[in-house]
């Protein structure tokens, strides 16, 4: 993975210590990243505050805060991962997406949103960080239909399970898993979920540096 030098971030953190937060973090969820690709997200971290400015793609501000919230976040997934294709509905910025694309080279990530300027902002972190596996898409999930379907569906900001479900279930096969992050433990949406649907585990994340619940719910469709 060649890459490019890092944008100069326009807050006051340096790059250095965004680099030992990234990597005392890694480090702390017992995975192995290589250098290129944690260089490679503090590339993608540079490019999203400076179109955060003019696209608002997300809420967080704080570069550090970014790297606990965003890309800590979204490692946190990566080892429940079963299979080799994924969607990523409701992408945003690229979250999970990117940052699981970037460590996960041999598995492959379709980014879904229906916002021209997310995409628009994907297209230029896939080019930035050349990424091979990573395909953005514009449209809404409802009215998307793959030529195959996918490992996985995996989705960070879907109002409720059952909607997810409800939306997402022809992305996938029967067998194929639906992989929902969450905050608090959704006790009432896990009492709604249709029928034959079940939780095949529930598994409470720990993000270092993040103060928060967070929980990853995979459920199998039948």
């Amino acid at each position: 993975m060649r890459l490019k030098i890092l944008p100069k971030l326009s807050s006051d953190v340096p790059v250095s210590q965004l680099d030992r937060v990234l990597q005392q973090g890694i480090t702390t969820l017992d995975l192995q990243v290589e250098d290129a690709a944690r260089a490679a997200m503090l590339q993608y971290l540079g490019l999203l505050e400076r179109w955060n400015k003019a696209y608002n793609l997300t809420s967080i501000k704080d570069p550090l805060q970014m790297v606990s919230y965003h890309l800590l976040d979204s490692l946190s997934i990566g080892p429940h991962l079963q299979g080799r294709s994924f969607i990523d509905v409701g992408t945003g910025a690229g979250l999970p997406g990117i940052p699981l694309a970037v460590t996960h080279p041999n598995k492959s990530f379709s980014l879904l949103d229906s916002n021209g300027k997310r995409i628009r902002f994907l297209f230029q972190i896939k080019s930035a960080l050349q990424l091979a596996n990573v395909k953005e898409m514009q449209a809404r999930v409802e009215q998307y239909i793959p030529e195959e379907c996918y490992d996985g569906v995996i989705s960070r900001a879907f109002a409720s399970l059952a909607d997810m479900i409800g939306g997402c279930a022809h992305l996938l096969p029967s067998g194929g898993c639906f992989y929902a992050m969450k905050g608090r433990y959704p006790d009432k949406e896990l009492s709604e979920l249709p029928k034959g649907y079940k939780v095949e585990q529930a598994i409470e994340l720990v993000v270092p540096t993040l103060d928060q619940q967070r929980y990853l719910i995979i459920i199998k469709k039948p």
